[in-house]
């Protein structure tokens, strides 16, 4: 009896102590930042630290007192990977069901079994070398929402594309041969897609989206990009969004 009340009055006092740690970093951070932009605090594994997500999808550290801010990237030295990524991967994880594929390049390369989606703005240089990059892609299906946020005439060129004829050979002419769209009126979904962007917190371009809901912000070679696609695939069926 006396080691189940002791084993109780130790889970109380943890409890009780982490519950208070969570308040003194709420105050602190609402203080610091001016408002209450707090999406989440959960205690890690690591040195004592506590995560700290923020209504803008940005994750920061701090200790249980709430004194210190650490802003930056985490890595574990032992196991040698980016703890700081990895956790964002699954923060921003969105359900592929919910997003309007129909306000996308849809292309497809060989049988198109894999899928590969894609925000991507037309003056963006890295998109224009991930472009390239994925015409060697195989049997994937590949949905590019134009994302016109880096330049003024981003937008009139996303437009362009979008109402050309064949918006694939549109994208990839412009993307990797530099050659303009023919310009013609039609309805675009291109508001919708910055709205959607900015729903899913996606501030650079190129940003992609996995089978499985997971994201990579930026450029990856595609001998990566590849074997992240398929590692994607065979997760898709056990992948359980934490956002939508």
């Amino acid at each position: 009896m006396k080691h189940h009340l002791a084993a109780a009055a130790l889970a109380l006092t943890f409890g009780t102590s982490a519950m208070a740690g969570e308040a003194e970093i709420r105050k602190s951070i609402v203080e610091f930042v001016g408002q209450d932009a707090i999406q989440s605090v959960t205690k890690t594994s690591y040195g004592g630290l506590y995560e700290v997500v923020l209504d803008s999808g940005e994750l920061v550290y701090t200790d249980d007192k709430g004194s210190y801010l650490i802003d930056g990237q985490l890595i574990d030295l032992k196991r040698k990977t980016n703890v700081t990524r990895d956790r964002l991967n699954v923060i921003n994880r969105v359900n592929i069901k919910d997003l309007p594929l129909d306000q996308a390049i849809k292309t497809v390369r060989g049988n198109g079994k894999r899928t590969l989606i894609t925000f991507e703005d037309p003056n963006c240089g890295y998109c224009k070398r991930f472009v390239a990059e994925t015409a060697q892609l195989k049997d994937v299906t590949i949905y590019t929402f134009l994302y016109p946020i880096l330049s003024p005439d981003s937008l009139e060129k996303s437009k362009d594309i979008w109402c050309s004829k064949d918006r694939v050979a549109a994208w990839q002419g412009w993307m990797v041969d530099g050659k303009a769209a023919k310009s013609e009126d039609c309805a675009d979904p291109i508001a919708k897609n910055v709205e959607l962007g900015r729903k899913l917190r996606i501030n650079g371009t190129p940003t992609l989206f996995l089978a499985d809901g997971s994201r990579i912000g930026g450029y990856k070679p595609r001998a990566e990009l590849d074997e992240a696609i398929n590692q994607a695939e065979k997760e898709k069926t056990k992948a359980k969004p934490a956002t939508k």
